[in-house]
């Protein structure tokens, strides 16, 4: 049987940094600089199907704050005209 072919057994936890992105890590490694536990661990499979429930919206933190700014300012801009 191939290497690629063989069941992963490893188990992983979810870790998120701080723009609000998630990963997955093996259980047994220290977090990647920058990065902190979720709350979950598991094999590769079931960390994936939390990461998708959990990680909605793509956009990195930044972002949506940036956006929300804009979206604030346009609304206070449009309301005073």
């Amino acid at each position: 049987m191939a290497q690629d072919e063989q069941e992963d057994t490893t188990i992983y936890k979810v870790v998120v940094n701080h723009e609000e992105q998630y990963s997955i890590w093996p259980s047994y490694r220290d977090n990647p600089l920058g990065w902190s536990d979720a709350g979950k661990t598991g094999l590769k499979e079931e960390c994936l199907a939390y990461i998708k429930d959990v990680w909605t919206d793509m956009r990195p933190l930044s972002l949506r704050k940036w956006m929300a700014e804009q979206s604030e300012q346009t609304g206070t801009t449009a309301a005073s005209c």
